[in-house]
């Protein structure tokens, strides 16, 4: 094992440069891990060498590897930006770019200093392998998290989901994304441990992956039951996004919506994100008319903007046909594409984005239909089910999960998988099936084990025509984040990186009176 690092990531004597560079590659190869590819040991593999570069650096050293590593991540991961920046922001594309790494360095702060904080706890507290291999763990989940929750968060491919297939999938469950995020890279500090000639730690590695192993392949699985099937319609108009807001090709679009909407057989019809682009009172009269007679027996939830001017517009879902009075409005909102950070109007008003500064909606209740209970999601909000576990328990416990979402402003490749993914997650976390009506892809319908069931191709405009399987219980993950949020999580990486420091203070003493 220890023959198949290079090394340049063995050594700790590496060049700096050299080690910078082999973190930035690592961090490349980290972005693989993830959809289309789900090549999930590649996520670990790629952490290991992080890991190994790190061991025994300085705290300046391991900083230094940790933003070079989440540089090559986050940067390879998130070049879709660029699109919506570029093409229809109009910002020339090297600005464009820039932008993105300006971006990507930003969120690889959290990631450098973790380390650093890492390589400062081990020197003060000399630990052993095996808790060494813990405090990486702990570190890595520490940054996880931060990015996960400063400034609303943007955990946008965090590290755990490139294990939505693989043996860690079966943590989902019991520990959710963060917790199998800790599990990844405590798999990955153990592979360190085992590679590296200086650390003579095999057995405590070799304990802590066959224990994963084990566990994973033991653990409980069955938390929820079936609650029926229901026959669902969901819509993928596939309109360019430099179509969308055209003044001129609006109206052939809502034509296009209407014929859609009449030709969906479900029980339930979902359209897309902000498939209407204009607020609801700038509709003419008769096109909702029309929509209402065409679904008079069933629900038809249409995404468009409610609110005024003087309030601001939220992204909404409307309800027409059999489901009275529903509305469903976007709390969770998109840093830069749907609420401004302070000091960043400049920017914001530069890339000309519609409706770029949007207030939080209210509702976040489920509705009834066809014997099932479906929560609402809008785009973004499904990287958060902490936002929305109480949605999944209690006497009106949702038995479906729905995210309607609208990733034109960003092209087909890569963005649409990984948004994909983090719906394939949550519905691992609370098995629960997840329905998604998109614009452009993926359009599809997951079951409970995140399997998908049904799935239009993408950039091709059509209703996916599908059943779902609702179910009902709770999962051990939901029941300890609704009452604790993700304060345990928190708490534990704090212990782990503590206590060694703690135990290293007060043997300090016993050392120094056995010498004298």
């Amino acid at each position: 094992m220890r023959k198949l690092l290079p090394t340049f990531l063995t050594s700790t004597k590496a060049a700096p440069r050299v080690a910078f560079f082999a973190a930035l590659l690592a961090g490349c190869l980290h972005t693989a891990s993830f959809a289309p590819l789900d090549a999930w040991w590649l996520q670990i593999l790629a952490l290991a060498g992080l890991a190994s570069l790190a061991w025994a650096a300085s705290p300046r050293r391991a900083a230094l590897l940790g933003f070079g590593f989440g540089l090559g991540w986050l940067s390879s991961g998130l070049w879709w930006l660029h699109i919506s920046m570029h093409q229809f922001g109009g910002i020339p594309w090297l600005l464009a770019a820039l932008a993105v790494l300006l971006l990507a360095a930003f969120l690889s702060c959290y990631y450098a200093a973790l380390l650093a904080l890492w390589a400062a706890l081990r020197t003060r507290a000399q630990p052993g392998p095996a808790q060494q291999v813990l405090m990486f763990a702990a570190t890595w989940l520490l940054a996880e998290l931060l990015r996960a929750t400063v400034f609303g968060g943007f955990p946008w491919i965090a590290s755990g989901y490139a294990h939505t297939v693989g043996p860690l999938a079966a943590w989902a469950p019991w520990v959710g994304i963060y917790g199998i995020s800790a599990l990844a890279a405590l798999a990955a500090a153990a592979l360190a441990a085992l590679a590296l000639p200086a650390v003579r730690a095999w057995r405590p590695a070799a304990a802590v992956l066959g224990l994963l192993a084990l566990a994973a392949a033991l653990l409980p699985q069955d938390f929820t039951r079936s609650t029926g099937f229901m026959k669902v319609s969901l819509l993928q108009p596939n309109v360019p996004q430099d179509q969308k807001f055209d003044r001129d090709r609006i109206e052939g679009n809502l034509e296009q919506l209407a014929q859609l909407i009449e030709s969906a057989r479900g029980q339930l019809v979902l359209t897309p994100e902000s498939v209407v682009p204009v607020p609801m009172a700038f509709l003419d009269p008769a096109y909702l008319t029309r929509l209402q007679a065409a679904s008079v027996d069933r629900p038809l939830l249409l995404g468009s903007f409610l609110g005024n001017e003087q309030d601001g517009f939220v992204n909404s879902l409307q309800s027409f046909g059999s489901l009275p009075s529903y509305s469903y409005g976007k709390r969770h909102l998109l840093p830069f594409g749907e609420f401004v950070p302070h000091g960043f109007r400049w920017f914001v008003d530069l890339m000309g984005i519609p409706m770029q500064d949007q207030a939080r909606g209210q509702h976040q209740r489920a509705f009834a239909v066809a014997g099932q209970r479906v929560r609402p999601l809008i785009c973004y909000e499904d990287l958060f089910g902490e936002d929305f576990v109480e949605s999944v328990r209690g006497p009106e416990a949702a038995t479906v999960l729905a995210n309607v979402s609208n990733l034109a402003w960003f092209g087909t490749a890569m963005v649409l998988d990984q948004h994909l993914q983090f719906s394939r997650m949550r519905a691992l976390e609370f098995q629960r099936p997840f329905i998604r009506s998109t614009n452009t892809g993926a359009t599809v319908v997951l079951d409970h084990r995140a399997e998908r069931a049904a799935q239009l191709p993408p950039a091709q405009a059509g209703v996916l025509e599908a059943e779902v399987e609702g179910r009902l219980g709770d999962t051990p993950y939901a029941r300890w984040l609704q009452a604790c949020s993700l304060w345990p999580l928190w708490l534990a990486a704090v212990a782990l990186l503590l206590i060694p420091v703690i135990r290293g203070r007060a043997g300090a003493p016993e050392a120094g009176r056995r010498a004298s």
